[in-house]
Protein backbone atom coordinates (compact mmCIF):
# COMPACT_ATOMS: atom_id res chain seq x y z
CA UNK A 1 0.00 0.00 0.00
CA UNK A 2 1.56 3.36 -0.99
CA UNK A 3 1.78 6.35 1.32
CA UNK A 4 -1.16 8.17 -0.26
CA UNK A 5 -3.51 5.22 0.18
CA UNK A 6 -2.24 4.71 3.72
CA UNK A 7 -3.16 8.33 4.42
CA UNK A 8 -6.75 7.76 3.25
CA UNK A 9 -7.37 4.29 4.63
CA UNK A 10 -5.39 4.35 7.87
CA UNK A 11 -5.33 8.05 8.72
CA UNK A 12 -6.75 7.64 12.19
CA UNK A 13 -3.72 5.59 13.26
CA UNK A 14 -1.16 7.82 11.57
CA UNK A 15 0.61 10.57 13.50
CA UNK A 16 1.38 13.53 11.25
CA UNK A 17 4.03 15.30 13.29
CA UNK A 18 6.44 15.29 10.33
CA UNK A 19 5.60 18.24 8.04
CA UNK A 20 7.84 17.00 5.20
CA UNK A 21 6.15 13.58 5.11
CA UNK A 22 2.77 15.31 5.25
CA UNK A 23 3.61 17.50 2.23
CA UNK A 24 4.97 14.55 0.23
CA UNK A 25 1.79 12.62 0.94
CA UNK A 26 -0.32 15.58 -0.12
CA UNK A 27 1.45 15.67 -3.52
CA UNK A 28 0.98 11.92 -3.97
CA UNK A 29 -2.74 12.23 -3.26
CA UNK A 30 -3.01 14.94 -5.89
CA UNK A 31 -1.29 12.60 -8.34
CA UNK A 32 -3.80 9.87 -7.55
CA UNK A 33 -6.69 12.13 -8.50
CA UNK A 34 -7.93 12.29 -4.93
CA UNK A 35 -7.27 15.98 -4.38
CA UNK A 36 -10.87 17.18 -4.18
CA UNK A 37 -11.87 14.22 -2.01
CA UNK A 38 -9.22 14.98 0.58
CA UNK A 39 -8.90 18.76 0.28
CA UNK A 40 -10.92 19.60 3.38
CA UNK A 41 -9.23 16.84 5.37
CA UNK A 42 -5.76 18.07 4.44
CA UNK A 43 -6.72 21.62 5.28
CA UNK A 44 -7.83 20.56 8.74
CA UNK A 45 -4.45 18.93 9.33
CA UNK A 46 -2.46 22.01 8.33
CA UNK A 47 -1.46 22.93 11.91
CA UNK A 48 2.24 22.80 12.62
CA UNK A 49 2.90 20.65 15.68
CA UNK A 50 5.56 22.15 18.00
CA UNK A 51 8.83 20.25 18.36
CA UNK A 52 9.75 20.13 22.04
CA UNK A 53 12.83 18.89 23.88
CA UNK A 54 11.21 16.79 26.62
CA UNK A 55 7.68 16.18 25.34
CA UNK A 56 6.58 14.48 22.14
CA UNK A 57 3.43 15.88 20.55
CA UNK A 58 1.63 13.66 18.08
CA UNK A 59 -1.48 14.99 16.32
CA UNK A 60 -3.64 12.37 14.61
CA UNK A 61 -6.01 13.06 11.71
CA UNK A 62 -9.06 12.34 13.89
CA UNK A 63 -8.28 15.30 16.16
CA UNK A 64 -6.60 13.39 19.00
CA UNK A 65 -3.29 14.77 20.22
CA UNK A 66 -0.90 12.71 22.32
CA UNK A 67 1.18 14.73 24.80
CA UNK A 68 3.92 12.33 25.89
CA UNK A 69 6.66 12.88 28.47
CA UNK A 70 9.70 11.86 26.49
CA UNK A 71 12.77 11.39 28.69
CA UNK A 72 12.63 7.60 29.01
CA UNK A 73 16.29 7.24 30.01
CA UNK A 74 15.59 9.57 32.94
CA UNK A 75 12.27 7.85 33.74
CA UNK A 76 10.53 10.99 32.44
CA UNK A 77 11.81 13.03 35.38
CA UNK A 78 10.54 16.61 35.28
CA UNK A 79 13.39 19.05 34.70
CA UNK A 80 12.86 22.84 34.48
CA UNK A 81 12.73 22.37 30.69
CA UNK A 82 10.08 19.67 31.14
CA UNK A 83 7.78 22.10 32.92
CA UNK A 84 8.32 24.72 30.21
CA UNK A 85 7.59 22.18 27.49
CA UNK A 86 4.51 20.92 29.35
CA UNK A 87 3.19 24.48 29.52
CA UNK A 88 3.84 25.03 25.81
CA UNK A 89 2.18 21.73 24.89
CA UNK A 90 -0.98 22.16 26.96
CA UNK A 91 -1.48 25.77 25.79
CA UNK A 92 -0.98 24.76 22.15
CA UNK A 93 -3.45 21.87 22.48
CA UNK A 94 -6.02 24.19 24.06
CA UNK A 95 -5.70 26.76 21.29
CA UNK A 96 -5.25 24.53 18.22
CA UNK A 97 -8.55 24.18 16.34
CA UNK A 98 -7.51 20.77 14.97
CA UNK A 99 -7.26 19.29 18.48
CA UNK A 100 -10.48 17.79 19.83
CA UNK A 101 -9.17 15.42 22.53
CA UNK A 102 -5.82 15.40 24.37
CA UNK A 103 -4.12 12.32 25.83
CA UNK A 104 -1.40 12.88 28.46
CA UNK A 105 1.00 9.94 28.72
CA UNK A 106 4.66 8.91 28.89
CA UNK A 107 7.24 7.14 26.74
CA UNK A 108 9.17 4.21 28.15
CA UNK A 109 8.57 2.37 31.42
CA UNK A 110 7.47 5.38 33.52
CA UNK A 111 4.63 7.85 33.22
CA UNK A 112 6.85 10.27 35.13
CA UNK A 113 9.18 9.91 38.09
CA UNK A 114 8.33 13.41 39.30
CA UNK A 115 10.53 16.42 39.80
CA UNK A 116 14.19 16.03 38.97
CA UNK A 117 15.76 16.94 42.30
CA UNK A 118 18.88 19.05 42.44
CA UNK A 119 20.41 21.73 44.62
CA UNK A 120 20.47 25.09 42.77
CA UNK A 121 23.93 26.25 41.67
CA UNK A 122 24.63 29.48 43.57
CA UNK A 123 27.05 30.48 40.79
CA UNK A 124 24.28 30.68 38.19
CA UNK A 125 23.10 34.24 38.82
CA UNK A 126 20.22 35.11 41.13
CA UNK A 127 19.02 31.79 42.56
CA UNK A 128 15.88 33.28 44.11
CA UNK A 129 14.77 34.79 40.80
CA UNK A 130 15.39 31.51 38.97
CA UNK A 131 13.44 29.52 41.55
CA UNK A 132 10.57 32.01 41.32
CA UNK A 133 10.51 31.62 37.53
CA UNK A 134 10.34 27.85 37.91
CA UNK A 135 7.51 28.08 40.45
CA UNK A 136 5.58 30.39 38.15
CA UNK A 137 5.95 27.96 35.26
CA UNK A 138 4.66 25.13 37.44
CA UNK A 139 1.78 27.30 38.63
CA UNK A 140 0.92 28.09 35.00
CA UNK A 141 0.93 24.40 34.02
CA UNK A 142 -1.64 23.66 36.72
CA UNK A 143 -3.69 26.70 35.76
CA UNK A 144 -3.77 25.67 32.10
CA UNK A 145 -4.92 22.19 33.08
CA UNK A 146 -7.64 23.66 35.31
CA UNK A 147 -9.07 25.68 32.44
CA UNK A 148 -8.28 23.25 29.60
CA UNK A 149 -11.42 23.48 27.39
CA UNK A 150 -11.28 20.05 25.73
CA UNK A 151 -11.48 16.44 26.86
CA UNK A 152 -8.23 15.62 28.68
CA UNK A 153 -7.38 11.96 29.23
CA UNK A 154 -4.59 10.79 31.53
CA UNK A 155 -3.02 7.58 30.17
CA UNK A 156 -0.66 6.22 32.82
CA UNK A 157 1.75 3.81 31.15
CA UNK A 158 3.88 3.12 34.23
CA UNK A 159 4.83 4.40 37.71
CA UNK A 160 3.74 7.94 38.52
CA UNK A 161 5.40 10.06 41.20
CA UNK A 162 4.84 13.53 42.62
CA UNK A 163 3.57 16.22 40.24
CA UNK A 164 2.70 13.57 37.67
CA UNK A 165 0.33 11.97 40.17
CA UNK A 166 -1.26 15.14 41.53
CA UNK A 167 -2.06 16.58 38.10
CA UNK A 168 -3.88 13.40 37.08
CA UNK A 169 -6.72 14.63 39.28
CA UNK A 170 -7.08 17.57 36.86
CA UNK A 171 -7.72 15.23 33.93
CA UNK A 172 -11.30 14.42 32.91
CA UNK A 173 -10.65 10.67 32.67
CA UNK A 174 -7.69 8.56 33.84
CA UNK A 175 -6.73 5.14 32.48
CA UNK A 176 -3.76 3.05 33.60
CA UNK A 177 -1.80 -0.12 33.03
CA UNK A 178 -2.25 -2.66 35.87
CA UNK A 179 1.42 -2.55 36.88
CA UNK A 180 1.54 1.19 37.57
CA UNK A 181 1.85 2.58 41.08
CA UNK A 182 1.26 6.09 42.37
CA UNK A 183 2.95 8.12 45.07
CA UNK A 184 3.52 11.67 46.32
CA UNK A 185 6.64 11.59 48.54
CA UNK A 186 6.21 15.19 49.65
CA UNK A 187 6.69 14.62 53.37
CA UNK A 188 9.93 12.71 52.79
CA UNK A 189 11.30 15.74 50.95
CA UNK A 190 9.87 18.39 53.24
CA UNK A 191 7.53 19.65 50.51
CA UNK A 192 3.74 20.09 50.60
CA UNK A 193 0.73 19.24 48.45
CA UNK A 194 0.53 20.76 44.94
CA UNK A 195 -1.40 20.37 41.70
CA UNK A 196 -4.64 21.13 43.63
CA UNK A 197 -4.27 17.74 45.33
CA UNK A 198 -5.08 19.24 48.74
CA UNK A 199 -8.66 19.68 47.52
CA UNK A 200 -9.10 17.14 44.72
CA UNK A 201 -7.54 14.08 46.38
CA UNK A 202 -9.89 14.04 49.40
CA UNK A 203 -12.83 14.74 47.12
CA UNK A 204 -12.00 11.89 44.73
CA UNK A 205 -10.38 9.29 47.00
CA UNK A 206 -11.95 10.07 50.33
CA UNK A 207 -10.23 11.84 53.19
CA UNK A 208 -8.45 8.86 54.75
CA UNK A 209 -6.86 7.50 51.55
CA UNK A 210 -5.91 11.00 50.42
CA UNK A 211 -4.18 11.65 53.74
CA UNK A 212 -2.36 8.32 53.51
CA UNK A 213 -0.93 9.43 50.18
CA UNK A 214 -0.28 13.11 50.91
CA UNK A 215 0.64 13.01 54.62
CA UNK A 216 2.05 9.51 55.06
CA UNK A 217 3.64 8.93 51.66
CA UNK A 218 1.86 5.65 50.97
CA UNK A 219 2.27 4.22 47.47
CA UNK A 220 -0.99 3.05 45.90
CA UNK A 221 -1.45 0.42 43.22
CA UNK A 222 -3.49 1.08 40.10
CA UNK A 223 -6.09 -1.40 41.28
CA UNK A 224 -6.52 0.47 44.57
CA UNK A 225 -7.04 3.75 42.73
CA UNK A 226 -9.67 2.15 40.50
CA UNK A 227 -11.52 1.02 43.61
CA UNK A 228 -11.61 4.56 45.04
CA UNK A 229 -12.59 6.22 41.75
CA UNK A 230 -9.31 7.99 40.94
CA UNK A 231 -8.78 5.79 37.86
CA UNK A 232 -11.59 4.80 35.52
CA UNK A 233 -10.27 1.55 34.00
CA UNK A 234 -7.15 -0.59 33.61
CA UNK A 235 -6.03 -1.89 30.21
CA UNK A 236 -3.31 -4.47 29.41
CA UNK A 237 0.14 -3.01 28.92
CA UNK A 238 0.61 -4.65 25.53
CA UNK A 239 -2.36 -2.87 23.96
CA UNK A 240 -2.63 0.11 26.32
CA UNK A 241 -1.67 2.90 23.94
CA UNK A 242 -3.82 1.65 21.07
CA UNK A 243 -6.80 1.11 23.38
CA UNK A 244 -6.63 4.59 24.88
CA UNK A 245 -6.09 6.27 21.52
CA UNK A 246 -9.06 4.31 20.19
CA UNK A 247 -11.30 5.54 22.99
CA UNK A 248 -10.04 9.09 22.49
CA UNK A 249 -10.78 8.77 18.77
CA UNK A 250 -14.35 7.72 19.51
CA UNK A 251 -14.82 10.78 21.72
CA UNK A 252 -13.31 12.99 19.01
CA UNK A 253 -16.25 12.04 16.78
CA UNK A 254 -18.66 13.78 19.16
CA UNK A 255 -19.71 17.39 18.80
CA UNK A 256 -16.79 19.56 19.91
CA UNK A 257 -19.19 22.19 21.19
CA UNK A 258 -21.25 19.64 23.12
CA UNK A 259 -18.07 18.37 24.81
CA UNK A 260 -17.00 21.91 25.68
CA UNK A 261 -20.38 22.94 27.10
CA UNK A 262 -20.75 19.74 29.14
CA UNK A 263 -17.21 20.03 30.52
CA UNK A 264 -17.97 23.63 31.52
CA UNK A 265 -21.06 22.43 33.38
CA UNK A 266 -19.05 19.74 35.17
CA UNK A 267 -15.94 21.76 36.03
CA UNK A 268 -16.87 25.41 35.67
CA UNK A 269 -18.19 25.68 39.21
CA UNK A 270 -14.78 24.68 40.63
CA UNK A 271 -12.39 26.63 38.40
CA UNK A 272 -12.14 29.77 40.53
CA UNK A 273 -11.71 27.66 43.67
CA UNK A 274 -8.98 25.53 42.08
CA UNK A 275 -7.13 28.60 40.81
CA UNK A 276 -7.08 29.93 44.39
CA UNK A 277 -5.92 26.55 45.71
CA UNK A 278 -3.19 26.44 43.07
CA UNK A 279 -1.86 29.84 44.14
CA UNK A 280 -1.97 28.92 47.83
CA UNK A 281 -0.26 25.56 47.31
CA UNK A 282 2.53 27.01 45.17
CA UNK A 283 3.17 29.83 47.65
CA UNK A 284 3.42 27.27 50.45
CA UNK A 285 5.62 25.01 48.30
CA UNK A 286 8.03 27.88 47.62
CA UNK A 287 8.37 28.51 51.33
CA UNK A 288 8.81 24.81 52.06
CA UNK A 289 11.48 24.28 49.39
CA UNK A 290 13.47 27.17 50.82
CA UNK A 291 13.30 25.86 54.38
CA UNK A 292 16.30 24.26 56.08
CA UNK A 293 14.52 20.96 56.78
CA UNK A 294 13.51 20.59 53.12
CA UNK A 295 17.02 21.36 51.86
CA UNK A 296 18.41 18.80 54.33
CA UNK A 297 15.83 16.23 53.16
CA UNK A 298 16.74 16.79 49.51
CA UNK A 299 20.45 16.50 50.27
CA UNK A 300 19.85 13.27 52.15
CA UNK A 301 17.75 11.92 49.28
CA UNK A 302 20.44 12.78 46.71
CA UNK A 303 23.14 11.18 48.85
CA UNK A 304 21.08 8.00 49.26
CA UNK A 305 20.40 7.88 45.52
CA UNK A 306 24.10 8.30 44.72
CA UNK A 307 24.99 5.52 47.17
CA UNK A 308 22.45 3.17 45.58
CA UNK A 309 23.82 3.89 42.10
CA UNK A 310 27.39 3.28 43.28
CA UNK A 311 26.38 -0.02 44.91
CA UNK A 312 24.59 -1.10 41.74
CA UNK A 313 27.65 -0.35 39.59
CA UNK A 314 29.89 -2.25 42.02
CA UNK A 315 27.85 -5.41 41.48
CA UNK A 316 28.33 -5.29 37.71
Amino acid sequence: MNMAMTFIMCGENKCWSDKEEYNVTKKMIRGCGLYLFTLSFLYSMSSIVPKLETIELCLFPNGVVEIAHNRPKRYNALSPQSYRDWLTAIKWAAECEDVKVAVLTGRGKFYTSGQELQIPDVNEGNVEEEMERRRQTTTDVVSEMIKFPKLLIGAVNGPSIGFGTTTLALCDVVYSVPEANFSTPFMKLGFCAEGCSSVLFPRIMGSSKANEMLLMGRTFTAKELVECGFISRLFPTETFRDTVLGLAGEAANFSTEALRVTKDLIKGIDRDLLEQVNQAEMKALGERMGSSDSVESIMRFLEESAAKKAAKKAKL
